[in-house]
């Protein structure tokens, strides 16, 4: 499917619809019955978080959307962002006992049904009555944030999430493509975790806003920072200041801006026309790719310099680029961007794979005329929250360093972190996974605090 390229010059006809629809209900139930309700589910054992899929897909398959809705609730606060972006085909999917036959269950399109059939339908649980248990604070609003948030305030906690960024949702509203992820959804989502009692302050940058220390004077019993990786990595190569070098997360959040009307489109840094080229070949380069075709781009090369079964992007993410006219330059090392006043061509060095399978260059030269590089080759976290409170400590590359006891408390008692800004930058599912962690962690920890002020 190649992308229309009639994009207007100003830009007025990019379209940002969702790719994929979803399942109708008829064929939602004709899926579920498919499944054949393992007695050892290995498809729960490939979940990070744990889901009861069988139990949910029973439940859909008998017609109960209701009742698979509150079976995946009571592990994800966010599945419809998990049937959308969740890497299915590396977890739950690939465990699948009928994957081995070419036709495993498609359970990711399962939950995203379920989830999208309940909101439609208004169909909420109510939270149940729990005893107040504390009083939390959580510092970003991305999928980690979000799930101790959910966590927490289903156990009886009061819990207040302080977000930067004019709306909530972190790298899933700003960081991730409509076409693969609607804000409408996420706004959905965020809804039903602030209806369990949740709190959100937007616009709120802590560490120059409001300090840890001044939070903890608010009365916090506890803290979570969720930060994620906000710093892209840049590549030290000749010309990476040039005009033309710019960042994916900074392209992807723009375009986000864009098509909300919170930015004028032509703040958007790729113009009609435009030849790019995007350095990396993971998820994010791949986002950054198609989003650059919806742009008007008139090519669109992703430059790697390993080989295809090297790339860390999802097979089924790698094949919508290519049957979207993405272009693929594999053992391409960018060594020189070139131009006078901005970038007009990238000099790379071709690399070979020699007879023990290692990569090593070849000593052949290419270049590649281009208008746009877009690198997408990581990110590390910012120091603002840790550089304003004392006792916080990083390791040398600037990720949190974090304890098993409580688990996911920082070296300061009482601030535990998670998701990113913890580990190197991963899938929403996995900051999610490590997030219930740490919310079960602060729960202990809280639980102890209360009990020893008590005696």
């Amino acid at each position: 499917m190649l992308i229309d390229k009639k994009t207007d010059f100003d830009g007025e006809s990019w379209d940002f619809d969702e790719v994929d629809q979803g399942l109708t209900v008829r064929e939602a139930i004709a899926e579920a019955r498919r499944c054949l309700n393992c007695p050892k589910p290995l498809c729960r054992i490939g979940c990070p978080i744990e889901n009861d899929i069988p139990r949910f897909i029973q439940a859909l398959a008998q017609g109960n959307i209701g009742e698979a809705s509150a079976i995946i609730a009571q592990r994800s606060s966010l599945p419809a962002v998990c049937g959308r972006v969740c890497p299915h085909e590396k977890q739950c999917e690939a465990h699948c006992i009928l994957t081995k036959k070419s036709c495993g269950v498609r359970i990711g399109k399962l939950e995203r049904f379920i989830a999208d059939f309940a909101a439609e339908m208004g169909v909420t649980a109510s939270p149940d009555a729990q005893a107040y248990k504390g009083k939390v604070a959580v510092i970003g609003s991305g999928p980690a944030g979000l799930t101790v948030a959910g966590d927490l305030a289903k156990q009886g906690f009061a819990v207040t999430i302080f977000e930067a960024q004019p709306e909530a949702g972190g790298v899933l509203m700003y960081g991730i493509p409509a076409f693969r992820l609607s804000r409408e959804v996420v706004r959905r989502e965020i809804e039903k975790i602030t209806h369990l009692g949740v709190e959100v302050r937007t616009g709120v940058l802590v560490g120059p806003d409001i300090t840890v220390d001044e939070l903890f004077a608010q009365e916090y019993d506890a803290i979570f920072i969720g930060t994620g990786t906000a710093l892209p990595k840049t590549l030290d190569v000749p010309g990476n200041d040039l005009p033309g070098v710019i960042q994916a997360t900074y392209l992807l959040s723009m375009v986000n801006f864009a098509n909300s009307g919170e930015f004028d489109r032509r703040e958007v840094p790729i113009a009609h026309g435009d030849r790019v080229a995007v350095i990396g070949a993971g998820n994010v380069a791949m986002d950054a790719a198609r989003t650059a075709l919806r742009l008007g781009a008139r090519s669109v090369t992703v430059v790697y310099r390993r080989t295809q079964q090297d790339m860390t992007a999802l097979q089924s993410e790698y094949e919508q680029a290519a049957a979207e006219g993405v272009n693929f330059l594999w053992l391409a090392s960018p060594v020189d961007f070139r131009g006078q006043d901005r970038v007009t061509e990238l000099d790379f060095e071709v690399m070979q794979v020699n007879s023990e399978g290692k990569l090593c260059p070849s000593g052949e030269h290419g270049t590649l005329p281009v208008d746009k590089i877009v690198l997408a080759i990581g990110q590390r976290p910012a120091a603002r929250i840790v550089s304003t409170t004392t006792g916080i400590e990083v390791n040398p590359y600037g990720y949190v360093i974090t304890k098993d006891r409580p688990y996911g408390m920082t070296t300061r008692k009482g601030v535990f972190a998670g998701g990113d800004v913890v580990h190197e930058p991963a899938t929403v599912v996995l900051a999610m996974k490590e997030a219930k962690k740490v919310a079960a962690g602060m729960a202990v920890y809280i639980e102890a605090k209360k009990l020893l002020e008590d005696c």
